[in-house]
């Protein structure tokens, strides 16, 4: 068996990439999935070269010692020739500005959270208290502005309601453009027809997900965005814990509050979906992410194969 060398060793700067790569012939590429990988993955892909995105995890093993950009290199190019590596599919630009959307409306929605927080919490510093969450801004507003407040604390309040009114505004705007997103694309709205899944979840899977079958079963789905139990086992004897939490920290979010809402509602709703009724009757708490895992399941059928969740019983995938 012949042993691997190494060709040549090149360092450039990133203005040179681009020059450097397109006079080469087509060759494999492998890339981290870190920070402007897709990008680039897009503008190689471009000239011809069949780009390799591996999750940096994935990519750390192969690291012998030290760490530096020479020992990362090797790293990659000896990763990227494993046959059982698990690659990234890489994102359009379209599917990213989605994304942005998300994730700027994500950022948002959390520093509402905080101001609306923050304000309940130096109103009672004064004595004015109102009940928690946003929908209870009206209610601090009025005690902002009616309330026995010193000078310097109500204008302090009147800032950070106008921050908060600011954001709510935002939060719209963005909430619209994905509205939409979600309009114009097909999936999307086939997405939408499951029982918890809305338009910010459809929209977000239509964007993270871009290619479906590089995934063998709904499962294996479910295991990549970390709705599975985590396995701690060793000679034939496995134990299993709570949730691996790997993947897709967004998405399992979504689908959990979407499963949420799908256990309290077919509570009063027996005729909705037997199967989650069937787990209540024998796990009456905590079968949130047990849903939430059959949810992601139903998604990745209804992306793989086609169809609307209404034209399938629930028990698919």
């Amino acid at each position: 068996m012949r042993q691997a060398r190494s060709f040549f060793e090149k360092k450039l700067r990133r203005s040179e990439l681009i020059a450097f790569f397109a006079k080469l012939p087509p060759f494999v590429v492998g890339i981290e999935a870190c920070g402007t990988a897709h990008y680039w993955g897009r503008e190689l892909s471009a000239l011809g070269h069949q780009v390799k995105l591996m999750p940096a995890a994935y990519v750390k093993p192969y690291v012998r010692r030290g760490k530096n950009d020479e020992v990362d290199a090797e790293a990659i190019c000896e990763a990227v020739a494993r046959p059982t590596m698990r690659f990234v599919p890489i994102k359009s630009a379209e599917q990213q500005s989605i994304l942005m959307l998300h994730r700027t409306r994500d950022l948002f929605v959390r520093q509402r959270t905080m101001l609306v927080n923050s304000l309940r919490g130096q109103l009672a510093e004064f004595g004015l208290v109102a009940p928690k969450g946003v929908w209870r801004v009206p209610e601090l507003e009025a005690l902002a502005r009616e309330g026995e407040l010193p000078e310097p604390a109500r204008a302090c309040a009147e800032l950070i309601l106008m921050q908060i009114d600011d954001l709510q505004s935002k939060i719209k705007a963005i909430e619209r453009t994905i509205l939409t997103r979600h309009r114009a694309n097909e999936l999307s709205l086939r997405l939408a027809t499951i029982p918890g899944v809305g338009i910010i979840t459809a929209t977000a899977l239509v964007a993270t997900v871009a290619n479906a079958g590089a995934f063998k079963s709904g499962r294996h789905f479910a295991a990549w965005i970390g709705l599975v139990p985590r396995q701690n086992g060793s000679g034939g004897k496995m134990a299993l814990g709570g949730i691996s939490k790997k993947g897709e920290p967004y998405l399992r979010r979504l689908l959990v509050l979407g499963a949420t809402a799908v256990v309290r509602y077919v509570r009063n709703k027996p005729e909705l979906a037997g199967w989650v009724n069937a787990l209540l009757s024998r796990r009456p708490a905590r079968v949130t992410v047990a849903v939430a895992n059959k949810l992601a399941r139903i998604v990745w059928a209804i992306m793989q194969r086609g169809g609307t969740f209404r034209e399938r019983p629930f028990g698919i995938a």
